[in-house]
């Protein structure tokens, strides 16, 4: 079910189709998003669920403005997605992210504010939010080779809300990432919707999604299975980062001894 809305959608898909040509433009098509509709608010997370090779990458992409639409429309806030305009109001980690080692965290949080277009006089103080927001101000001048694969999705994070976007784009953020991981992870999302931030991340982790999402869109083959709240979909109640299990709770424990 698609619910109504007045104010600019942050994400609208209307009938967004993808196709590739694996072997060329002489060889048959790929179909790898087939006639996607889908609409989500400001402020609202949305779950990608579905197996590898659903689409759900391929979506991000042209959220991003990565990829262009075979055919449909993918707008942003109104704006066609890859316009200027759109691109301004997106955040985009993707499912593995490649920083230069010889940086630290700090000088490549410059080099995306550069990007980004931030105004100079804003730039440091914007750094150092992020860096407090994302956990990472103690290794901040740090150089990348050094950072764990949780400290780096950490940094993807960072760049992608530097420029405070309207819309988060995550593929696969949770990939990797050990307990004390995913559990910071879903804290910055909900933190994120907290603050009127549309968040649309893939994920393989169906008992994160169900307890992070407002919505949830479960892909298979490139088609749309199955759309909407967790209340219209399980009747379930409204979606909360649950506190950690027993295991969890062990664990972070004697990691933190």
């Amino acid at each position: 079910m698609i619910s109504s809305f007045k104010a600019p959608w942050a994400v609208e898909l209307t009938r967004f189709t993808k196709h590739y040509r694996p072997g060329g433009w002489l060889g048959a098509r790929l179909c790898a998003v087939d006639a996607l509709s889908l609409r989500l608010a400001p402020g609202e997370v949305l779950g990608l669920l579905g197996p590898n090779g659903s689409g759900k990458s391929t979506t991000l992409k042209a959220l991003a403005g990565l990829l262009a639409p075979t055919s449909g429309e993918c707008r942003i806030f109104g704006h066609v997605a890859g316009s200027d305009l759109a691109r301004a109001r997106v955040g985009y980690l993707p499912e593995a992210p490649r920083f230069a080692p010889q940086q630290t965290g700090r000088e490549f949080l410059c080099y995306c504010a550069g990007l980004s277009a931030l105004p100079a006089t804003t730039v440091a103080v914007r750094i150092n939010e992020v860096l407090a927001w994302s956990g990472l101000a103690d290794a901040a001048d740090r150089r990348l080779a050094t950072y764990s694969k949780g400290m780096t999705q950490r940094l993807g994070l960072a760049q992608a809300i530097l420029h405070d976007p309207g819309l988060v784009l995550l593929d696969e953020p949770a990939s990797g990432l050990d307990p004390e991981g995913r559990l910071a992870l879903g804290r910055l999302i909900r933190e994120l919707a907290a603050r009127g931030t549309a968040v649309v991340f893939s994920s393989h982790l169906l008992a994160q999604a169900e307890s992070l999402c407002d919505r949830l869109a479960l892909l298979g083959r490139g088609r749309l299975l199955a759309e909407g709240t967790p209340a219209e979909l399980f009747g379930a109640g409204p979606a909360a980062v649950p506190p950690p299990s027993r295991l969890e709770q062990l664990y972070l424990e004697k990691m933190r001894a």
